[in-house]
């Protein structure tokens, strides 16, 4: 102790008033009480000494601070997340919120995701495709491409410890891509491959988008005509059916890029530049006109071209497209033709809008392209997909043609809110165990393991619980039963069970109770 208070100026005068207190008690003739004081001196001392350190140092603190007295940004960003150091407190509680743009699932946030999960896997199985699945951690190059896509500016990317770029995918159609390019010929086509996999996007925050999500994607790989579109736009009209989403809330919009190729090939843009109008363009709903005309000039496409570019986006039916393009547009029209065709076969035509301007964000779609929207105009577009015969060749491959879709869960969550369709789920369990004497308790668990044998949910009470107690926790867990063991029915080789339904309560047999 002596040597802390020797460490400041505050410290010494401390030391110097209790030496002299020690000193007059020291002519004391009572050793004992002497002892006493010389203790209570010395802890007096330390006290006023951590009281004058501590001042100091808010003093200190003051002086480094920003002239309203609030301290600097970092600062305070270094009390509230501790990156100044080590805590200095044991009772210090960690920031319990999520990183920024991310979410927590609770088990009640578990029960709709499953749900949700569920439903998309059921569509997946109708239509006979195989799930597959990739990591969340990829190969940067799979998703830097310079198209001046957004994605590529959106990613989560790092050098990991092997010296290696690497990127939280943003998407998961390039991963698939890869594990078709590692396939090779062994692959057999037609390929139809789903998955419910989570993304990773920097991107601005609203209602419906967040830094991460999860994402039902189904493609169809081996494919070249409008019949694998077609499938697709089936399955995602089936799940809004099944989610009780009807045409009157959602509809689809469609287009070709191979209207936009027809337009650029008229007014004799480079096919280089192809992928490029397409990313511009794509922003017309977010930028105004002129800023995307200026886009598009920097790029080197004519005004003239620019003009015709925008013109043929505004169609809004088939025929006013046939009239724009003429000839060029044969192939555009046929697929689009075709593709309402097969809709009606399907009974999902009422579903789908033509819209030109709908040409998808992302590179790599080189024809039929579609876009789920909220008719009602409140929500981002809640899915999109299209073909992309081109991508394989991309990364080195042969081209082979392929079409899929994504869909996000945060969107379309949104929506069944709006449309009050969320379902109501609570826990799931058949069958809840009280143990009325300890030393029951190993025949209880005797009696837990027969009924999950025979594929019934329980759940045993672990610790001594009053009765009221076990019935409102059988009540919160959505269980059918209460099980009661011990007492008389014990005796008599049977169990209590109460009903939770009827609230009646009998006498079960154990070998009856399954």
């Amino acid at each position: 102790m002596l040597g802390q208070l020797t460490r400041s100026p505050a410290s010494l005068a401390g030391l110097r008033s209790s030496t002299q207190l020690v000193a007059r008690l020291s002519q004391s003739s009572r050793p004992v009480r002497l002892h006493r004081a010389i203790t209570s001196a010395v802890s007096q001392a330390d006290q006023e000494a951590t009281a004058a350190s501590t001042a100091a140092a808010v003093q200190q603190q003051q002086q480094s601070s920003s002239p309203d007295g609030t301290g600097t940004q970092q600062q305070a960003q270094q009390r509230k997340v501790g990156a100044a150091g080590p805590r200095t407190s044991s009772k210090e509680m960690v920031d319990t919120s999520p990183p920024r743009g991310t979410r927590d699932f609770y088990p009640e946030d578990m029960r709709l995701r499953n749900w949700l999960f569920g439903e998309w896997a059921a569509v997946a199985q109708l239509f006979g495709f195989e799930q597959f699945d990739v990591p969340v951690l990829e190969s940067e190059e799979l998703f830097v491409r310079k198209a001046g896509e957004e994605i590529t500016d959106q990613l989560y990317n790092f050098q990991d410890k092997g010296g290696r770029r690497v990127a939280l995918r943003p998407e998961i159609t390039p991963s698939l891509a890869r594990l078709v390019l590692g396939k090779g010929k062994g692959l057999a086509l037609p390929a139809k491959w789903w998955i419910v996999g989570q993304c990773w996007r920097y991107e601005r925050m609203t209602r419906g988008r967040r830094r991460e999500h999860y994402q039902w994607n189904m493609d169809i790989v081996g494919v070249p005509g409008v019949e694998a579109e077609a499938e697709l736009l089936a399955a995602i009209t089936t799940f809004f059916s099944r989610v009780g989403i009807s045409a009157a809330d959602v509809g689809i919009k469609v287009s070709s890029r191979k209207v936009l190729a027809a337009v650029l090939e008229r007014y004799s843009v480079p096919p280089e530049n192809f992928a490029q109008v397409c990313v511009i363009v794509d922003k017309l709903e977010k930028l105004p006109r002129d800023k995307v005309e200026a886009e598009l000039a920097a790029l080197g496409v004519s005004a003239d071209a620019t003009e015709g570019i925008l013109s043929a986006l505004s169609c809004r039916s088939l025929d006013q497209l046939g009239e724009l393009l003429g000839p060029a547009g044969h192939d555009a029209l046929g697929d689009l033709r075709q593709l309402w065709a097969l809709a009606a076969g399907y009974g999902f035509q009422e579903w789908l809008v033509f819209d030109a301007s709908v040409v998808r964000g992302l590179a790599y779609y080189t024809g039929v392209v579609f876009e789920g929207f909220d008719r009602a105009g409140q929500l981002r577009a809640i899915c999109g997909g299209g073909r992309y015969d081109k991508l394989l060749g991309t990364f080195g491959g042969e081209d082979v043609p392929c079409a899929g879709f994504g869909f996000g869960d945060a969107v379309i969550v949104e929506l069944l809110k709006d449309k009050q369709l969320l379902p109501a789920l609570t826990q799931q369990v058949d069958d809840v165990i009280m143990v009325m004497d300890e030393s029951l308790r190993p025949a209880a668990c005797g009696i837990a393991a027969r009924l999950r044998a025979a594929g019934r949910r329980v759940d045993v009470i672990l610790e001594a619980k009053k009765m009221k107690w076990a019935f409102k926790h059988a009540e919160r867990s959505g269980a059918a039963r209460l099980l009661l063991v011990g007492g008389g029915e014990w005796e008599r080789g049977a169990v209590a069970v109460k009903d939770l339904a009827s609230r009646e309560q009998t006498e079960v047999p154990m070998d009856q109770l399954a």
